[in-house]
């Protein structure tokens, strides 16, 4: 894959992902929907993670941003999140996880639901 980004920690996500991905597919689909531009990367808010929120961890390949409520415990692993969102799941109880973060928790990637 070639990689776009000139993000020296995005490469290195990049790579680890692609790495991880030839054993378990899941990580493979994720480091294709990072490596597209920034400006069509998704960016979801966490009312929309409450309503996907089930049992297991949501990724999205983005942002998470602030806008609604939570209303129960998630965890979430993302590229990035604003303030307020990672304030909101904390006080719900759940957990706002990096993406390498969840690689180590979850190297075979059962579980996960991919938003965005």
């Amino acid at each position: 894959m070639r990689l776009r980004d000139k993000n020296p920690v995005e490469k290195r996500l990049l790579v680890s992902l692609e790495r991880a991905g030839r054993k378990h597919q899941v990580w493979k689909a994720v480091a294709l929907q990072l490596n597209r531009p920034r400006r069509i990367r998704a960016e979801v808010a966490v009312a929309q993670l409450d309503q996907y929120a089930g049992s297991g961890m949501l990724l999205v390949p983005g942002r998470v941003l602030g806008t609604g409520e939570v209303t129960k415990p998630i965890t979430v692993a993302a590229v990035g999140f604003s303030g307020t969102a990672r304030t909101k799941i904390e006080q719900a109880g759940g957990k706002a996880l990096s993406i390498p973060d969840l690689v180590t928790q979850n190297p075979q990637g059962k579980g996960i639901r991919i938003i965005g």
